[in-house]
This record gives structure tokens, C-alpha cells and sequence, in this order.
């Protein structure tokens, strides 16, 4: 409505209006109803590293992608509809920022395609979705954040990182406490019923935070792990320990360990990181791993952080642990039980 129309309505109302409310219905319909508006973020992660790994037959280098975060892009939005309750989603491509390929051939949203919503309960959403075990609970555990060729958590223990047809619900923080539960339908073709579970628990009281999570999925290559851990804060330094085991998979992985771990805020920049994992094979065959390492991280600014690792994994008996990452393959050792040294630097680029 232009400023003539409501010039007129506004008289009209003066001189004929005899009820509050009809006099009022003009300029109702030309301001509308305010409420709020949704948003939709383009967001992503570039993480590009050089690695060089000897796995028992002598020094490689090569170029890693994802082997802190993995290099993906995103689409995030969120869309209010009252009472404090919004729709949400995510839609998430993984690729390598080494070659530009998708990390899955054919897949454009391979790590992340789900719709939800955001309440005062809680939030539930439904679709493909990280494993509520993954980065960041696993992350929560370990002083390497359960990434980079460093963390020993990461590459002794055993996951499943994304699920298909998953139904979630993320509780509210109550009391320092908060819950995660996920099930998963079977795809169609598999039968009835579901392809897995998958909580998640956490306690914080001041410094000190306790963890514990659990999954279980079915089939030819089901996994049960479990975790369980706690890290404490003392002044500018936090303690990780963390305690794991699984039975399943393929090549089957029947293991339990333990993780100990602790950074070091040197400077509000500057983080480093030292680390010890140790595997033991439940199988009776003694194919245990050790693993030792160090880290360094440099926050340049915002967006932007520098990291360096180096370890030394000793594998036993037919043991065959590799150095990877989050997103990246190990290079397989030249032999059972051979031990795998590395270092990597690589940078981290979030927009």
C-alpha cells in the first residue's frame, strides 16, 4: 500500500469507522505480520597437509587432505517457526583439497544430508549424519582432537563416522549433563528393523569433563565399540584419558585400549600436544600396538591454523595399525607387525 492509499484509508477510518478493529485492518495489511527470519551459511574447511611416512620400507611423501577436518563444504540454514522452535539443516560435500575429487565417486553430500528441528527439548534430526562417536565426542577425548597422523586414539580404535537413514535426538545441557541418541533404518533391500544404535553421554563439572558413548550396528560388517574417558584442566594445561575396546568390522577388529594424552596452551596462539595409545589384541594372538607422539598448533588468525605432528606407532606380532587421519588412509605397512614412523605439517583454512 503507497502513502496516497493509506492517506485515504486513514480518512476513510476517521469519518465512517466506527469499530477500533476495522479501522485498524488497512494498515495491517500493509505492514504484514512480523516474524522472524531463517538463514541459510555457505561454510567450509580446506585442510591441506604434506606428509612423510616410513611404513616399514622406507620414506614416502605425500599430500594429504583431511587429515585434521575434513575438506568439505556446506550448506547450513535454520528457519524460526515460533514457541522457540526453528527447522534446521545440513547438506555437506567432502572432497580432497589435494586433487579437487569428491571423497565419495558420485555422492555430492557424502558426509552430511539431513533435515530437523531445534527446540527447547532438544533437537532431533533425520538423514545421513556423523556417527554420534565421531568428531567431535572421540575429539573430546584426546589432546590431538582425534585427528592428524598424532592422534593414537584415533588410529587404534575403531568407528563407524557416518550413518544412512538415521533418526537423532540431542538432549539439552541440563546440570552439566547431555545425552545423544541415534538409530538407524536398514537400507531398502536389507530387511526390516534397524542397521544400528548409537549413544552418546556427557558430564561437566567445572574443569573436569566425563564421557561415555556406545554403538552397535548389524550385518556382514557390523562394529560394537565402545568409549569411555575424562579430561581435567589444570591451569593451562588439559589431561586426556580415554579407555576403548570393539569386536567387528571387516578386516574383523577385536581390540581394547587405552589413550593418554595432554595439551599445553603455551600462548593463546601457540598449543602443544604429547601423547601415548596403547592396542591389545582380545584375540589371544598378541598383535598389541604402541603408539607415541607430538604436536604442535599455531592459530594465525580466525580462520586460518598451522599444525606439525610426529609419531612413532610400534606395531607387535602380525599387528598392522596405520599413521592416518580423519579423512585420510594410512599407508599400509611393508609387513605384519611393522613399525610406521611420520611426520606431517599442514594448514587448516575455515570459511
Amino acid at each position: 500500500m503507497n502513502f496516497r492509499t493509506r492517506h485515504y484509508a486513514a480518512a476513510f477510518c476517521r469519518h465512517t469507522c466506527k469499530h477500533a478493529l476495522f479501522c485498524a485492518l488497512p494498515f495491517l495489511a500493509a505492514t504484514g505480520t512480523v516474524r522472524a527470519q531463517g538463514s541459510v551459511t555457505l561454510y567450509g574447511t580446506l585442510d591441506t597437509s604434506i606428509e612423510v611416512t616410513n611404513p616399514g620400507n622406507g620414506w614416502t611423501a605425500r599430500m594429504d587432505s583431511g587429515a585434521y577436518r575434513g575438506s568439505r563444504f556446506g550448506l547450513r540454514g535454520s528457519e524460526p517457526i515460533g514457541d522457540g522452535t526453528s527447522v534446521i539443516f545440513d547438506l555437506e560435500n567432502g572432497f580432497g583439497s589435494n586433487n579437487g575429487t569428491l571423497d565419495t565417486a558420485g555422492t555430492l553430500f557424502n558426509r552430511q544430508a539431513w533435515i530437523g528441528l531445534d527446540a527447547p527439548w532438544g533437537e532431533t534430526r533425520f538423514g545421513r549424519q556423523y556417527s554420534p562417536l565421531y568428531i567431535p565426542f572421540k575429539g573430546g577425548l584426546d589432546a590431538f582432537g582425534a585427528g592428524t597422523i598424532g592422534s593414537g586414539l584415533n588410529n587404534l580404535s575403531k568407528i563407524t563416522p557416518y550413518t544412512d537413514n538415521a533418526l537423532t535426538w540431542i538432549s539439552p545441557t541440563i546440570a552439566g549433563f547431555d545425552v545423544t541418541g541415534m538409530a538407524a533404518l536398514r537400507d531398502p533391500g536389507d530387511g526390516n528393523g534397524l542397521s544400528g544404535y548409537y549413544v552418546t553421554a556427557n558430564y561437566t563439572l567445572d574443569a573436569l569433563q566425563l564421557s561415555y558413548a556406545r554403538q552397535q550396528t548389524h550385518g556382514d560388517t557390523g562394529l560394537r565399540a565402545n568409549f569411555a574417558g575424562a579430561s581435567y584442566l589444570f591451569g593451562p594445561v588439559r589431561a586426556y584419558v580415554a579407555f576403548f575396546n570393539g569386536d567387528g568390522g571387516s578386516p574383523r577388529y577385536h581390540d581394547d585400549g587405552i589413550s593418554l594424552s595432554a595439551s599445553w596452551a603455551v600462548s593463546r596462539q601457540a598449543r602443544a600436544s604429547l601423547g601415548y595409545a596403547h592396542a591389545r589384541d582380545r584375540s589371544g594372538q598378541g598383535n598389541n600396538a604402541d603408539q607415541f607422539s607430538v604436536a604442535f598448533e599455531y592459530t594465525l588468525s580466525r580462520s586460518l591454523l598451522l599444525y606439525f605432528t610426529a609419531a612413532d606407532l610400534e606395531n607387535r606380532g602380525n599387528a598392522a595399525f596405520t599413521l592416518r587421519g580423519v579423512n585420510v588412509t594410512g599407508l599400509p605397512v611393508a609387513y605384519p607387525g611393522a613399525p610406521v614412523r611420520g611426520v606431517q605439517i599442514g594448514m587448516i583454512e575455515r570459511f
